[in-house]
């Protein structure tokens, strides 16, 4: 687990399926995550312009292409779209609160997410990058959700470990297992 500021929740969600977490600072290299040879990569949220974050920025796309499962949520999910190629920029208004609706355009099925983020994925952005869109925010057709489509890795803007809050999207927590599981085959 990356922390760039995690909430204590995503750790328990990870626990609660059984998974052995190691929380690593920010600072950690590409080289010393492939070192440890984990099953799964969770980066974690955090507050800030996602730019600013260059160091990670560089470290994931050397990191990304070890084929580890990888799993972003809310500030990682902008990292992953900026390692990626994509771009963000400053919401007029953050999506902020325990009650936006999201569609997840592969199952076409809304959840209801809780959100604390000013930035947003540029979805113009994405169509020269390996990433597809998989969720937006039906408030106002943000992207809320990116899959790799080479690379085991994607994320979602909001928050799936939300406590408390609502908890229609904890099924991400158990793509990412199962994609770990995979991963281990």
């Amino acid at each position: 687990l990356y922390d760039f500021g995690y909430k204590f929740n995503i750790r328990r969600e990870l626990l609660k399926r059984g998974c052995n977490v190691t929380v690593v600072p920010s600072t950690t290299t590409a080289e010393e995550i492939a070192a440890m040879k984990p099953d799964g990569i969770m980066l974690s949220n955090g507050p800030g312009d996602p730019t600013e974050n260059v160091e990670v920025i560089e470290t994931l796309k050397k990191l990304i292409p070890y084929q580890i499962p990888t799993f972003g949520i809310c500030l990682g999910h902008q990292l992953i779209a900026l390692a990626c190629g994509a771009k963000t920029f400053k919401l007029k208004f953050g999506h902020r609160g325990g009650n936006h609706p999201v569609l997840d355009l592969a199952k076409n099925k809304v959840a209801i997410t809780s959100q604390n983020h000013g930035y947003a994925v540029d979805q113009e952005s994405l169509k020269n990058t390996d990433l597809e869109e998989t969720h937006i925010a039906l408030n106002d057709r943000t992207n809320e959700g990116l899959r790799h489509k080479i690379h085991p890795c994607f994320s979602v803007q909001y928050h799936p470990e939300a406590s408390p809050g609502p908890e229609d999207a904890n099924y991400l927590f158990d793509e990412f297992i199962e994609l770990m599981e995979e991963f281990k085959k």
